[in-house]
């Protein structure tokens, strides 16, 4: 919501401060079309001819992100240490057989089936299901650094993969002022084209092509490079429970009691998304 506030804050100001100082818009508004066309056409083009059909869908896909903000709430991130906790809780007091069931069918699991936000959330039920499987037919004997170096390899792959809609959104924005310049060199050639014309057409004509350089400009840096800040922001965000709950695994391999295992997993989480301690706590008795 705020990125669209934004842009149109952004619009209004630019070409209204023009206006007010008493540029005239005719000719700005004219030009854009044709200098919209070249610039934009070019960027799609740079776009397909860099990317694969799957991150193509996934860089449109991520413009709901960027819009909507991140997909997990607050009351995720508690659920989230919630369950990994009862799981793992399971795993301490009836051991392996009795965790087997639920982590090879989380759909099935009655433990998941309380969670439903977090069972439709795929990466995050296969990084939890994966891990404790692992540890599962492996009778408990792994040693914790190993199952933690298993999930960070994990992690990294799920966050390469979801970062990869703001690097090119990022590129994008980097290239779009020499797309600009493009534009405006076309403009330029078109005019000595028209040399032996009056004045002012050879102004309107040069005017025009300017418009290619600020156009590519303000799309750099006015709109597209914040909208690549900000996916990365909501991408940064959407990271937090997977760390949340490797520190849940980890830190009851380790042999931490449950009130430090909660809270190593809730320090690590950003203040917008943090519950309290007690909160968790009371949401792991069950109140």
């Amino acid at each position: 919501m705020y990125a669209a506030i934004g842009i149109i804050v952004l619009l209004v100001m630019v070409f209204g401060g023009f206006a007010f100082t008493g540029g005239a818009l005719g000719p700005v508004l004219h030009a854009l079309p044709h200098e919209m066309l070249i610039i934009g056409g070019a960027a799609v083009g740079a776009m397909i001819a860099g990317n694969s059909l799957h991150e193509l869908k996934a860089i449109g896909a991520s413009f709901g992100k960027i819009f909507k903000g991140p997909r997990h709430t607050k009351q995720d991130h508690v659920d989230a240490i919630a369950l990994t906790s009862k799981l793992m809780k399971v795993l301490r007091a009836d051991g392996p057989v009795a965790l087997e069931s639920h982590v090879t069918d989380p759909a099935g699991s009655t433990i998941f089936a309380e969670y439903p936000r977090l069972l439709a959330n795929r990466p995050l039920t296969a990084l939890i299901s994966d891990t404790l499987t692992l540890i599962v037919v492996s009778s408990g004997t792994l040693e914790t650094h190993a199952v933690e170096d298993v999930m960070d390899n994990a992690m990294k792959s799920h966050f390469h993969d979801m970062q990869e809609p703001q690097h090119a959104l990022q590129s994008l924005a980097d290239a779009l002022p020499a797309l600009g310049i493009v534009a405006a060199v076309l403009g330029v050639v078109k005019t000595m084209g028209s040399i032996s014309e009056p004045p002012e057409v050879l102004g309107g004509m040069i005017g025009s092509a300017l418009v290619g350089t600020f156009l590519g400009v303000l799309l750099a840096y006015g709109i597209v490079g914040p909208l690549a800040g900000r996916l990365k922001q909501v991408l940064d965000q959407d990271e937090q429970i997977f760390h949340a709950v490797k520190q849940v695994i980890i830190a009851t391999l380790n042999g931490y009691p449950q009130p430090l295992v909660v809270e190593s997993a809730r320090s690590g989480l950003g203040h917008a998304f943090r519950p309290g301690l007690s909160e968790l706590l009371d949401s792991l008795r069950g109140r």
